[in-house]
Order: structure tokens, then sequence, then C-alpha cells
């Protein structure tokens, strides 16, 4: 089993920009153990398997067989996994363009103690996809018929309350800043009036979540669907556009598509602020993050601080 990063995971990561942190991803005896035992549950095969990623889950893609496997790594990420297999299985009967769960299995996988999701592989080799793919994705989405009862219901901020919670590495000062911060956007979402009828939601919309297939892209990731405002949908590219410094045309694009700019609706502000909350949890200190992963917490701990709601952030790897 090698324990190679690679480019061609399709977990989210961070908004795309331009500084990279070289890393190792590790790759210690539960998670050798964790993707053996689902292997062999499955009858697939676990030799030469590369971790691409171990962040909220070990991705694991296998070397003999077209499948990629999501191993939760903490006991609180099993709900995500089962949301994860709904969204999955909500996609699959409305036919949208994302990936496929791997059939044949009752999913989540549970193998011991171990639980992951099992997917089909998509081999990203088509164009890069830009702001046209991911509204045209999103548009898919949205089209789904309602009540969805297999999806929760929107919640932004209870998994990132979640999260600052069980950092421990995290200043006491840090934790309680953005706690106060959430519970402030979260009073201020409640009284927001939303323009567009709810729809399934995809709840992390970025091109970091959209994998050019050999077909089509394809949607990825969906720890985050739920049913809500589809505003929530477009407000990534708006925000990634201003911290990340994504191209215009992505955006002239995006909007084109979809028919709709997010910008010029009055509750824009309060999503680009709770957006900015999810992006900054992606650099949440950790034991061993790379100096440069603590310096980009820093940084974007003081640009809310101070409320710079347009100031640059850099991307970084762990």
């Amino acid at each position: 089993m090698s324990c190679a990063t690679g480019s061609d995971s399709f977990e989210a990561s961070d908004e795309p920009g331009t500084v990279r942190v070289p890393s190792t991803v590790r790759c210690d005896e539960q998670l050798t153990m964790g993707l053996r035992a689902v292997c062999a549950k499955l009858g697939l095969d676990p030799v030469g398997a590369r971790l691409l990623r171990n962040a909220n889950n070990a991705v694991f893609q296998l070397a003999r067989d077209p499948v990629v496997v999501r191993l939760v790594t903490l006991p609180s990420y099993v709900p995500r996994a089962r949301l994860a297999v709904a969204a999955a299985t909500v996609f699959a009967e409305h036919d949208v363009p994302a990936i496929r769960l791997l059939s044949g299995a009752a999913q989540p996988v549970r193998a011991g103690d171990h639980v992951a999701t099992v997917w089909q592989a998509v081999p990203p080799t088509g164009p890069p996809p830009g702001g046209a793919d991911l509204a045209g994705l999103l548009r898919a989405v949205h089209a789904v018929p309602l009540p969805s009862r297999a999806l929760p219901g929107w919640d932004p901020l209870a998994d990132f309350d979640n999260r600052v919670r069980h950092t421990t590495t995290m200043a006491v000062a840090d934790r309680d800043f953005l706690l106060c911060r959430s519970a402030e956007l979260a009073a201020a979402v409640a009284e927001l009036s939303f323009a567009l009828p709810m729809a399934v939601l995809h709840g992390d919309a970025h091109l970091g979540n959209v994998i050019p297939g050999p077909q089509r892209p394809v949607l990825c990731d969906f720890d985050s669907c739920a049913v809500g405002p589809p505003e929530w949908d477009l407000t990534p590219v708006a925000v990634g556009n201003v911290r990340f410094d994504r191209p215009a045309a992505h955006q002239r694009d995006f909007i084109e598509i979809y028919g709709f700019d997010v910008r010029d609706w009055d509750g824009f502000e309060v999503l680009h602020d709770i957006r900015d909350l999810k992006l900054i949890a992606g650099v949440f200190p950790r034991a061993g993050s790379p100096p440069a992963v603590e310096a980009e917490f820093d940084r974007r701990m003081a640009s809310l601080r101070a409320g710079r709601r347009f100031e640059r952030w850099r991307t970084v790897r762990r």
C-alpha cells in the first residue's frame, strides 16, 4: 500500500489558490487495518492502494479495482458518511451528474469498528471544469423534486460549531471568537428572506468538488447536502473570487449559465460571512500542522477580527 499523495482525489479541497505546502499523507496502522477490513468485506484488493488525502476522511484510490474508498477517521464523522450515501442515492435516482456509490454493497460499509463509503472511481481525464460547468451541475441538483425526506434541512453552522469545539489545539481566545461570530451569523441568517425557492443543495459548491470526467464533469463530496436556499450554493464561487482571486471568467460564466447573481441579493453579505467561517475551518490548527497552515489560520483570523471581507487569502495543502 502506497501512502503517496495524489492529484486525482475527489475529496474536497480548499478553494484553489497559489500557495501549496508539500506534505506526506500519513498512512498509519489504523488506516491500513481499516482499508483492509473494508476491502475484505467487499471482495476488493487493497494491494497498491494510494492514500490520496487524510482530512475528514482517509481517501484511498485502489490500484487493482476502479474504486475509491473514503474511510471515516472519527466517530463524529459517521453521520456525514450516512448523509453522503443518502445524497448520492437521491442524485442517482434523478440522474444528476455526480459520482456514484459502488453498487451491490450496503452503505456506509461497516467492517468491525471501521466505517467507509465506497465509490466508483472517475478518471479526471476531461478538460479542467469552469464556472459554466459548475453552474450547470447546480441547476441539475436544484431541479431535484421536493420534498426530499432523505436529506436534512439546511443548517450551515452546526457542523462548524462542532468542529470548533472539538479542535483541541486551538487557542481559547480564537475558539471563543469563532463561536461568538457563528452565533451572530446564525441569528442573522434566520432573519433573511431568500429570493429563490427552496431546493436540494450540494452545500459546498466550489470547483474543487467537480471532477473533469471522461464523458462530462461530475459533482463529488456530498457531506454537506441538504434542503435549503439555492443562494447558499451560489455563494462559494462569489466568495472564492474575492478571497482567492479566481479568474473573473469563472464568475461571469457561472452567472450566465445559472441565471442569478447572488451578489445582487441583499442577504449575500451574511452568506459571505458564513462561507468565510467554512474556509477558516479548512486551516484549523492541529497537531503536526505545517507552519504555512498555522500562518494562514492566523491570517484568516486577523481578517475576520478586523472585518476585512475583501482581503486575499492563500490556499494551503496540509
